[in-house]
């Protein structure tokens, strides 16, 4: 038996080819398509059809999340271009380049979290007024003496 013909021969994807193709589950792409990052039609019989272009939205969306940038800037990402369009390399460097100051901010909060974490281990909570990460500046000081944390 052959497929049924599509209206757009080899220009739109049921939902379980965008999946194989994408390797994004089927739930994935649901949820992706009710947030509002992608979009179908829908057949006669109420099946979703996708045009080709969702593959590199697919990617855009899936690279951004990897990095960890929220959906929410992914999709206001998205919805700066014109007319929905899928993302191009121009717009691919423009928009990295927009995220990769954010990236580079987490990238020294965190190495900064890990070398204090690193003195924190040394010091066994013992020195708790110059824990940077529990008691920064000892505010936990001016509460009184004790284990502040654990009194009611």
């Amino acid at each position: 038996m052959s497929e049924h013909p599509r209206p757009y021969p080899g220009q739109e994807l049921s939902v379980g080819e965008v999946a194989e193709r994408s390797g994004v589950p089927v739930s994935a792409l649901h949820f992706y398509e009710r947030e509002g990052l992608i979009s179908s039609r829908r057949t006669s019989g109420n099946q979703r059809r996708f045009r080709r272009e969702v593959l590199r939205r697919l990617s855009f969306i899936r690279i951004a999340q990897r990095v960890g940038i929220p959906l929410a800037e992914v999709r206001a990402s998205l919805d700066s271009l014109p007319d929905g369009r899928t993302p191009t390399r121009a717009d691919w460097e423009r928009l990295s380049a927009q995220w990769r100051e954010e990236l580079d901010h987490r990238i020294r909060r965190l190495e900064q979290l890990r070398d204090d974490f690193t003195g924190c281990i040394g010091c066994g909570c013992l020195s708790i007024d110059r824990c940077g990460l529990v008691n920064p500046h000892d505010r936990l000081g001016e509460d009184g003496p004790g284990p502040r944390r654990l009194v009611g």
